[in-house]
C-alpha cells in the first residue's frame, strides 16, 4: 500500500510581506557583507571577482535579489567559508536577530540595534574583528583577550 504525503512549503520561500524581501535573502545578504567587511573587501573588489557591478552586490547584501546556489557557492569560494557560513544564526521564528555564532546561552546585547542596528553589522564590530585577527602571533591575541575580559569585568564591578 502506497501512502501519499502532502507537500510542505518550506517556512519562508516567498513569505516575504508584498515587496519586502524574503527574511532568508536577507540574512543571506547581511551574511555576505559581514565577511566582506571583515575582509576589508570592497563592494568594487568582490563584484569584481564575480563579474558583476558593485550595485548587484549592494542588491545581494540588502536581500533585494536573491543569491543563486552557484553564486552562493562563489561567495564562499571568495570570501573562503563555507556555504552554511551564509545561513548560521538564522532564526525563523525571529529573523534578524541573531547576535551569534553559538547554541549556547549568549548576552543580550539588543540594546544595541535601537540606534546602530545589528551588533555584527557595526563598523567598529568588523573592524575590530579585523584588528584581532592582524595580531598573527596566536599567544598575544589570547592575552589580547584576556585583557579586555578583565577590563569588561572591572568596568561591571564598578558600575
Amino acid at each position: 500500500m502506497v501512502t501519499k504525503t502532502k507537500a510542505v512549503a518550506p517556512r519562508y520561500f516567498g513569505k516575504g510581506k508584498k515587496g519586502q524581501p524574503d527574511p532568508v535573502d536577507v540574512h543571506v545578504g547581511s551574511r555576505v557583507r559581514l565577511r566582506r567587511g571583515i575582509m576589508g573587501l570592497s563592494q568594487e573588489k568582490l563584484a569584481e571577482s564575480l563579474g558583476l557591478t558593485f550595485q548587484q552586490i549592494q542588491k545581494y547584501e540588502r536581500g533585494a535579489n536573491r543569491v543563486s546556489a552557484s553564486r552562493l557557492f562563489q561567495l564562499g569560494e571568495i570570501l573562503d567559508v563555507p556555504v552554511n557560513f551564509f545561513f548560521e544564526g538564522f532564526n525563523p521564528d525571529e529573523p534578524g536577530r541573531a547576535y551569534g555564532f553559538s547554541d549556547t546561552q549568549q548576552e543580550d546585547f539588543s540594546w544595541l540595534e535601537e540606534d546602530d542596528g545589528d551588533l555584527m553589522e557595526r563598523k567598529e564590530t568588523i573592524e575590530l574583528v579585523r584588528t584581532y585577527y592582524s595580531v598573527q602571533d596566536p599567544a598575544l591575541r589570547k592575552n589580547f583577550m584576556k585583557m579586555l575580559k578583565t577590563l569588561v569585568s572591572s568596568q561591571i564591578i564598578s558600575e
